[in-house]
């Protein structure tokens, strides 16, 4: 099958942080331009100014494919983009598209303040490459997607800024191109919205188009994209399948948001009783790890330091997920140390949660030590550390054959059991009257 996407060693550099020259005379300029000739810059040293934001970035997409791109900021993500919807030019290699392109990378380009809702869907679908019958047949379901129906004859100007970028990503995502190419659609509206632009996401991919999706989100992407490149500095660091791109992105930041030290105890947060040391997320090697898989059970571990010992200490933690609820709060019901006094020294404490419990995405970490006759906190620091569970589609997990979405902070595998109660040999003996009822 014929690619779609070609991109063959596609470079961009753009100059940084040269000032603007002011107007130079006409000897100015011949005076500059004698000189130019023996103005020599020394071997090796490179163009001043200059930046390359993509560096020989090669990769294919089929038709109908849907394609993840992922990167830290500045990595060059949506550079690419931008070339790929021919906003800019590459500085070197070719970029080949089969198809009517769409992109969504600025959401409300187009939209005019002193325009209706009404009279803007009509204007950003036409810069949006819509024709006229095209935006009427499907107005509808762009107001109702957008869920401004009460407002779509008042100027956008008087439009919340929620409203208005519902609006403009509703016009976007009711495009019909062959590739549709879509740059953090995740960061409009609100979670209920974000939903819903994921779900619209997933139902254009299911219908053939071809998709690349840059996005922040990693369940997103591993629920859209079989597929992911990751681009760092410009570079193009990997190209497989999503979820073991999501997982070499994720464990480039080990060590840095899945483990949290204090070396200056002094400093750390506590009182005069009990000071926090460290807190890190661990696999079930006992290596720090930022994202872990789904199946496997990780572990949470609190180093603290008691200052002043003959107090019955606990230590305990609470999980929140990125929408910032609290999944739950654990505290250490050892029955020792439920009734024991701690003497001073150094303490490390480890709760591990079994695999197939929590829900992908991203969670964060409070960690707490406290007395609790009365209860007295000596310490608490919320989002100290935090970590990302990565689903897998393989064998093993509460999806099983299912590849949707699926809600919820926690996704345990559960026992189920079935009994037969009627079955082929037993349905001779159930009376005829019944049988009635069931036909």
């Amino acid at each position: 099958m014929q690619s779609i996407i070609k991109v063959q060693g596609v470079s961009k550099r753009y100059r940084i942080g040269t000032s603007r020259a002011s107007y130079e005379t006409l000897s100015d300029a011949l005076v500059s331009g004698i000189k130019a000739p023996f103005k020599r810059r020394p071997k090796g040293q490179a163009r001043e100014g200059t930046i390359w934001a993509l560096k020989d970035v090669s990769f294919e997409v089929k038709p109908g494919e849907v394609l993840g791109i992922i990167g830290p900021n500045g990595a060059g993500k949506s550079t690419l983009l931008k070339l790929l919807s021919r906003i800019t030019e590459p500085t070197a290699g070719r970029i080949e598209l089969y198809g009517r392109c769409g992109s969504l990378l600025e959401v409300g380009t187009g939209f005019h303040p002193e325009l209706t809702g009404r009279e803007n869907i009509f204007l950003n679908g036409a810069i949006l490459g819509m024709g006229r019958r095209e935006i009427v047949r499907k107005f509808d379901e762009i107001v109702s997607f957008a869920d401004v129906e009460r407002f779509i004859d008042t100027p956008v100007k008087h439009f919340s800024s929620g409203m208005y970028l519902r609006l403009a990503f509703a016009v976007a995502a009711h495009l019909d191109p062959e590739i549709l190419i879509v740059d953090e659609v995740l960061a409009v509206g609100d979670a209920r919205f974000q939903r819903k632009c994921l779900d619209k996401m997933q139902d254009v991919g299911e219908h053939g188009r071809t998709v690349l999706f840059v996005s922040h989100s990693m369940p997103a992407i591993t629920r859209l994209c079989p597929r992911a490149i990751l681009i760092d500095h410009g570079t193009m660091m990997m190209d497989g399948p999503a979820h073991d791109v999501v997982k070499s992105y994720l464990e480039i930041g080990v060590g840095t948001s899945a483990i949290r030290e204090w070396k200056d105890i002094l400093s750390s947060p506590g009182n005069e009783v009990a000071r926090l040391c460290a807190v890190r997320i661990l696999n079930e090697q006992g290596a720090i790890s930022e994202a872990l898989d789904i199946r496997e059970p990780l572990a949470i571990q609190i180093e603290y330091e008691v200052i002043e010992g003959g107090r019955v200490l606990v230590p305990n933690f609470s999980l929140h997920n990125e929408d910032g609820i609290c999944v739950f709060v654990s505290s250490d019901l050892n029955a020792k140390w439920r009734t024991t006094r701690r003497p001073t020294g150094r303490y490390i404490s480890t709760a591990w949660i079994s695999g197939n419990f929590l829900a992908e995405g991203t969670f964060f970490v409070g960690a707490a030590v406290s007395t609790m006759n009365p209860v007295t906190v000596h310490f608490y620091e919320r989002d100290v550390v935090a970590f990302r569970v990565v689903d897998s589609l393989e064998a093993g997990t509460a999806r099983g054959d299912y590849g949707g979405p699926m809600p919820g902070v926690v996704r345990p595998v559960l026992k189920w059991e079935t009994e037969t109660i009627i079955d082929t040999n037993e349905s001779a003996r159930v009376p005829a009257a019944l049988h009635e009822v069931m036909r």
